[in-house]
């Protein structure tokens, strides 16, 4: 039995190397939960979300959510949020290391959370783009373009195939019904 494979090895470390700045995790709060997610950069972007994705009493249904509060390396607060049950919202690092983000449940209830957080990083913000950078980009943007383009006449075509496909079923059985 092989355990190891080294073109395993390089698999990991490239998926490691690639998703440093992203963290997502669901997880089941009772009381208080924090996280810490270390800004390299002052002026990166933070793009964080969270959802309510139950309440552990099938019996109990409440608007109310958790409470969330965001703070810099240094302590101070930079965003709040109180009784949501998601929210989705971005900010710019003022200063860099770890930002802190606590969750806080007051209801008798554990209940769990899906919770993401990225960092977007402009390694060259400083750096004034030039005529000869831009050729190449407007192809990119009209080859995505095309992609979306095709993407959304297959979603339309499979839309009407599937709505074609379900008339087709009922057809059938009212037809069968009618025959009973």
């Amino acid at each position: 039995m092989k355990i190891w494979a080294p073109e395993f090895g390089f698999f990991v470390i490239l998926v490691l190397l690639s998703v440093q700045a992203v963290c997502g995790i669901r997880f089941v709060i009772d009381r208080e939960e924090c996280f810490s997610h270390n800004v390299e950069y002052e002026g990166d972007t933070i793009h964080a979300s969270f959802v309510v994705i139950k309440v552990d009493a099938s019996w109990h249904y409440s608007k109310d959510g958790v409470d969330l509060v965001v703070k810099g390396p240094s302590g101070n607060q930079i965003q709040d949020y109180r009784d949501k049950t998601s929210e989705k919202f971005e900010f710019m690092a003022h200063e860099k290391g770890l930002h802190r983000f606590c969750f806080t449940n007051k209801s008798p209830y554990h209940e769990t959370i899906d919770f993401d957080v990225y960092t977007g990083h402009f390694a060259y913000y400083d750096q004034h783009a030039k005529d000869e950078h831009f050729k190449p980009l407007l192809e990119q943007i009209s080859k995505l373009e095309e992609a979306l383009y095709n993407i959304q006449f297959e979603q339309h075509w499979l839309e009407a195939q599937t709505e074609r496909q379900a008339r087709g079923t009922t057809k059938s059985a009212i037809t069968l019904y009618a025959l009973i």
